[in-house]
């Protein structure tokens, strides 16, 4: 089987609802062991649940990403449970106090920063602390970082500091992935455009209608390209930021 996966183990964040839940189904689907996580544990368990029932292997894996030590701890009990931690995808995201209210950098105030930059990076950060170096001990390894198009693109619709704590974590997948990459690990990441999440804010058909592909991105379309990235066959595919947009490349 192409991309096949069996007999490793993942990790990941924010995988309780949209992106991460499909990101964690489609590497369960191909044969990963995953460790399922989010702030709250019956979100990660809603995932796992939906992956057991179809007979693959995940545990609930409860922490908060910007806490260091508590992200340490969940590595060291995932590794427990299902083996050394051979993919790592930080799903986890925050658009911070901007994100739930647009406005301009110049209005904005230094507290609504913090929530974007601390999961979109240090979250990152801390989460890739917690398994380079099994990963480079192994001579194997995959960091995919779901990032957006913010990070890469000035977008005048307020979210400056969202697209810092993005374009923060592209940066640093592109340092992580020279540093490590005569260790076998591989770290890229994947800019999304406009997604489609079920329970949350509508977005019109108006917008639908500036994306060449006509649709919203699903779920399913980021776990695909996860499932490549954290596959043998992408082995010469590192430091990358990879726009997953519907052909919409200003988003």
């Amino acid at each position: 089987m192409i991309f096949d996966l069996a007999g490793r183990v993942a990790v990941v964040t924010g995988a309780g609802q949209g992106v991460g839940a499909g990101i964690a189904r489609m590497l369960a689907a191909q044969g990963a062991a995953v460790a399922v996580n989010d702030l709250l544990a019956e979100r990660a368990q809603a995932t796992v649940d939906a992956i057991t029932a179809k007979g693959a292997k995940a545990i609930v894996s409860a922490f908060d990403v910007t806490d260091y030590n508590a992200v340490t701890a969940a590595i060291a009990d995932v590794e427990r449970q299902l083996g050394p931690v051979d993919i790592l995808v930080n799903n986890a995201g925050n658009g911070g106090a901007e994100r739930m209210r647009p406005a301009q950098f110049r209005d904005t105030d230094p507290a609504e920063w913090r929530g974007a930059i601390d999961v979109n990076l240090y979250g990152v950060m801390n989460c890739c602390r917690a398994v380079i170096n099994g990963m480079c001990e192994r001579q194997h390894g995959r960091i995919v970082t779901i990032s957006s198009g913010a990070g890469s693109v000035g977008l005048n619709i307020g979210v400056s500091a969202y697209g810092g704590g993005k374009g923060g974590g592209q940066g640093f997948m592109r340092h992580l992935a020279v540093e490590n990459a005569r260790q076998g690990v591989t770290a890229n990441s994947v800019a999304l455009g406009l997604m489609r999440f079920e329970g949350e804010r509508t977005v019109t058909a108006g917008l639908e209608r500036t994306i060449p592909v006509g649709r919203l991105g699903e779920p399913d379309d980021v776990g695909a390209i996860c499932v490549y990235l954290a596959s043998d066959e992408a082995a010469w595919v590192t430091g990358q930021t990879i726009h997953v947009n519907g052909g919409n490349v200003t988003s």
